[in-house]
């Protein structure tokens, strides 16, 4: 097993073969993404070579995260970049397929690699860690297939060292949680639609606000399935008057607490049975 340091030494080794040809990374705005735009600009600058942030907009995410990730790519020096996506219709995904996370990343790397090359990028880089290939994630396949560097996944680095060497950097977004795509709160099979996904980024925007950390609203159908850390639970429930008002305000019927609390990837369950 190597220690981190090792990771570390690796990691730069990396970018620094990449970085002395102009570089593109698929940028997000979270820590992963975050931490390779920033060690990618670093090197670069040593090579005299350019670095481009090419993010997305899409249907599938909280608008707030695309203006996080121009903030980052701001801080980091990188030109930033982009591109306008429909993924419902262009990524085929209206009715929630098993390999919706495939389906997305192919349509969103196709189209970020296209921009690449238009730019003169000859590497392609994303922010794929260690523990992203323990858990479903179908995309990955489709990274893959479009021969997309990992540097992360390749020097062995898991989400703590990633959080740890981007604080070490001063990255602002080094403790921001994961965001995942909002059709991730939708059960395999649902109808998805912009005004749904709309209405989960408001509940989890009004949850966030209360000082909760990590938060889910899962939706099954009219019922809404709320996903927090088991130590904020006591927050949530000093607030529960005021969170099914709000939430009821948005259409659902029924306002649930998982005891489970809050855990990645909770609609994969049982999925190995649907693929």
């Amino acid at each position: 097993m190597e220690h981190y340091e090792e990771k570390c030494k690796k990691l730069f080794h990396i970018l620094d073969e990449m970085t002395k040809e102009n570089t593109a990374v698929a940028f997000s705005g979270g820590v992963d993404s975050s931490l390779l735009l920033k060690l990618s600009c670093l090197k670069a600058e040593k090579h005299g070579t350019f670095v481009y942030a090419i993010a997305a907009h899409t249907e599938l995410h909280p608008s707030k995260d695309l203006e996080i990730a121009e903030k980052v790519a701001e801080e980091s020096g990188a030109e930033f970049i982009v591109l306008k996506l429909r993924e419902l219709k262009e990524a085929d995904i209206v009715n929630n397929p098993v390999d919706r996370c495939y389906r997305c990343k192919k349509l969103l790397f196709q189209e970020i690699k296209r921009k690449a090359e238009e730019l003169g990028a000859k590497v392609l880089i994303e922010g794929t860690n260690l523990d992203d290939t323990k858990v479903y994630r179908p995309g990955l396949k489709a990274i893959e297939e479009l021969c997309v560097k990992s540097p992360l996944k390749e020097a062995g680095f898991t989400k703590e060292e990633v959080r740890k060497l981007a604080e070490a950097y001063g990255i602002s977004v080094a403790d921001r949680p994961s965001t995942p795509c909002l059709a991730t709160r939708f059960p395999y099979g649902a109808v998805l639609s912009v005004e749904k996904m709309k209405k989960v980024e408001q509940g989890e925007a009004f949850l966030k606000e209360l000082g909760l950390y990590n938060v889910r609203l899962r939706v099954h159908e009219e019922t809404a399935r709320i996903e927090v850390d088991e130590k904020d639970m006591p927050k949530l429930l000093e607030n529960r008057k005021e969170v099914v008002e709000f939430l009821k305000g948005l259409g659902y019927w029924y306002i649930t607490l998982d005891l489970e609390g809050f855990r990645s990837g909770s609609m994969d369950i049982g999925i190995e049975n649907k693929a």
